[in-house]
């Protein structure tokens, strides 16, 4: 009798020490699931983390200074025939660029740089104080607005001559929001013309424009390079050292940036 009731006790000890042994292993495996379950999201975040800042570098690393030069000629008008606009604007040592055969997308919307406004208003307030009252009459461009100008000016000139002062869409300056048509009030009579060159106050834009961080952007006999006619009133904004820099040499932005 003595002997049975050992027995069952064993038993029973060996069952509840089954149980806990497999109580155990239970949790412990669950842990384990979950533990791997809780890092895998890190692990992945981590991962496609690394692949973007990889792939930011690699963009910065491959994007050349100077773009590469056209294997097609322009045609009779300064532009690539077939030519296609880009998703991503042009940018060369910093600076934007827009001309016949380096285009802005049709999206590219920045407005007026505020950058360029104050160094505007800068250089008026100084042209005032020397008795030439400035202003500016155009500025920002959107490419939907361009496109109605341009087309207007081909309607009425014919497309040869257009493209000889006015930009296609895509192609203007004005639509960089760096850009600005300069003239003297009271004195609209000369506003986009050669004329206004001529003038004290056209001339002292000229040689003051540079240290406000201006350029003439269309010199006299420069066409074959910037693809325009001569225009005295067109100015943009590029900063001090490079607008110095470029007078000093009397070249234009394209010689400048090495594209021509």
């Amino acid at each position: 009798m003595k002997n049975n009731r050992l027995l069952l006790i064993m038993g029973a000890l060996i069952s509840v020490a089954l149980i806990v042994s497999i109580f155990v292993v239970y949790n412990y495996k669950n842990n384990q699931v979950n533990s791997a379950s809780n890092e895998q999201p890190k692990s992945t975040e981590t991962n496609k983390s690394t692949d973007q800042d990889s792939s930011t570098t690699e963009k910065t690393d491959t994007t050349p200074e100077t773009p590469e030069k056209p294997e097609q000629q322009p045609d009779e008008n300064g532009y690539l025939p077939n030519q296609t606009l880009p998703t991503e604007p042009t940018y060369i040592k910093g600076i934007l660029l827009a001309n016949k055969i380096y285009p802005l997308p049709s999206t590219f919307a920045p407005e007026e740089n505020p950058e360029a406004r104050q160094a505007l208003n800068q250089m008026l307030e100084a042209a005032k104080q020397q008795g030439f009252d400035l202003v500016a009459f155009s500025g920002y461009r959107s490419f939907e607005y361009q496109t109605t100008l341009y087309n207007n000016y081909v309607n009425r000139d014919g497309q040869e001559a257009a493209d000889r002062y006015s930009a296609r869409p895509g192609y203007s300056e004005h639509q960089t929001g760096l850009a600005f048509d300069i003239g003297e009030r009271g004195k609209e009579d000369v506003w986009l013309t050669e004329e206004f060159g001529e003038t004290p106050a056209g001339q002292w834009l000229f040689a003051h424009a540079q240290e406000y961080g201006f350029i003439l952007r269309f010199p006299q006999n420069k066409e074959e390079i910037t693809g325009y006619m001569y225009e005295s009133w067109h100015y943009r904004y590029v900063g001090k050292d490079v607008a110095k820099e470029i007078a000093k040499q009397s070249i234009t932005l394209e010689e400048y940036l090495g594209v021509k």
